[in-house]
């Protein structure tokens, strides 16, 4: 996600309000805006080239969401996350991403099976380049292939819907000296649960690789 959103012709279906949401919550998730910092709607209108109202929408949006607080005398601030805000997104998805990986193991196809495989090897080079960055984006990328191969939209779009958060959660994770080398071991044994479609040991790997998420994202 970039700014160059906002002149896509591909994404014409967007209001101008919905791209501005989109790329200031791709934004904030990527750390261009710290926890506590405030948004002044004139500088973000300016920087985007668009007027006031529709970034005033977005922030709205960003808002209801719990990504930003407007408090009073201070504006619009971007929010941290709390203790229990992780012990909450990490229950969640030791739900549904168990269920996910038991689906998936199932019903991935051949080529579904091969872009994990070729996501894993992406995972390998980046964490010899010691580049957490890349990692976590591919690690989304990873998990993604497994929403899609469970071939069902309603547990796909749940899942892309709490994506922003999952991101934000993979990025403190692996801010822990040396997790790096062990979610990639973890998600080799994911993997290898896929190869042999065996959706006990797929379910079993990747809440294993949940709950040692949480307890590194809880360290930070």
């Amino acid at each position: 996600m970039n700014r160059d959103l906002l002149n896509d012709d591909a994404s014409t279906g967007l209001s101008l309000t919905s791209k501005i949401f989109l790329i200031l919550r791709e934004e904030i998730l990527n750390g261009k805006y710290a926890e506590g910092e405030k948004l002044v709607e004139a500088k973000l209108a300016e920087d985007l080239g668009v007027s006031r109202t529709p970034v005033r929408e977005a922030l709205k949006q960003l808002e209801v969401e719990g990504i930003v607080e407007n408090l009073p005398n201070r504006g619009v601030v971007v929010l941290g996350i709390s203790n229990q805000d992780i012990e909450d997104i990490y229950e969640i998805r030791y739900a549904i991403e168990g269920i996910a990986a038991k689906w998936a193991a199932e019903r991935i196809t051949n080529e579904e099976l091969e872009a994990l495989k070729e996501t894993y090897e992406l995972m390998e080079f980046y964490t010899f380049k010691k580049d957490l960055h890349k990692f976590a984006e591919i690690n989304t990328k990873f998990h993604e292939i497994i929403y899609k191969a469970t071939k069902s939209k309603f547990l796909e779009q749940a899942l892309k819907d709490f994506q922003y958060y999952m991101k934000k959660m993979r990025k403190r994770s692996l801010q822990v000296e040396g997790r790096i080398n062990i979610s990639l071991m973890e998600h080799k044994e994911i993997l290898d649960a896929f190869v042999a479609r065996d959706k006990e040991w797929a379910e079993r790997a990747l809440t294993v690789h949940v709950r040692n998420s949480k307890k590194n994202a809880k360290a930070q």
